[in-house]
This record gives structure tokens, C-alpha cells and sequence, in this order.
């Protein structure tokens, strides 16, 4: 499973470029990559899992903005086309996620 955030935040203010930050660094050292500007992805290895990733973006959601979650299979991410000035790029490969029981 993959679980993708997609963000749009105000950075008119001091106080919303730090609100800005503060939620990309968050999201970030729950294990999130940037795939592209405002958007960030993170292989999680079940459903479980990914809802325990998605909950903690809920909870760390800023006070202005406009933020997206969406889950997507290991296929359907598999699927995807990417293209870098016309020219198509490999999907991203999956990151080995050390998991502890």
C-alpha cells in the first residue's frame, strides 16, 4: 500500500510559513518521500499500517490549508506513467522498511 498526502497551505504570514514547515518536517520524519513540490508518499506494508500513518497526518493537520490522504495498492502506484519533460521515468522502487514485531 502507498499513502499519498497532497497539500496546498498559505505561506503569506510568518506564522503560516512556519505552520507550512512545521507539517512538512512532521510528515517527513514519519517516513514520507516528496515526489513531487507538496506532495509526499510513503510504502506502508499493510493496511493496518497505512492507516496508522494516516491517522498520525490527521493529527498533526495545520490550522489552514487544503490537505488530501489517499491510499493506493502496490498496483495501482505500479502503474503509474511518469514523465520528465516528455521523456517517461521508471516508478520510484519500493523502500525496504525495516519492521519490528
Amino acid at each position: 500500500m502507498w499513502v499519498m498526502v497532497f497539500f496546498d497551505m498559505p505561506t503569506e504570514t510568518k506564522k503560516d510559513r512556519k505552520n507550512y514547515a512545521k507539517f512538512r518536517k512532521s510528515i517527513l520524519a514519519d517516513g514520507f518521500q516528496m515526489f513531487q513540490f507538496s506532495m509526499y508518499i510513503r510504502h506502508c506494508s499493510s493496511r493496518e499500517n497505512a492507516d496508522v500513518h494516516m491517522k498520525r497526518v490527521r493529527s498533526i493537520l495545520p490550522p489552514k490549508g487544503h490537505i488530501g490522504i489517499m491510499l493506493v495498492t502496490d498496483k495501482q502506484f505500479g502503474a503509474m506513467e511518469i514523465f520528465y519533460g516528455g521523456t517517461e521515468k521508471p516508478v520510484p522502487p519500493v523502500s525496504q522498511q525495516l519492521e519490528l514485531f
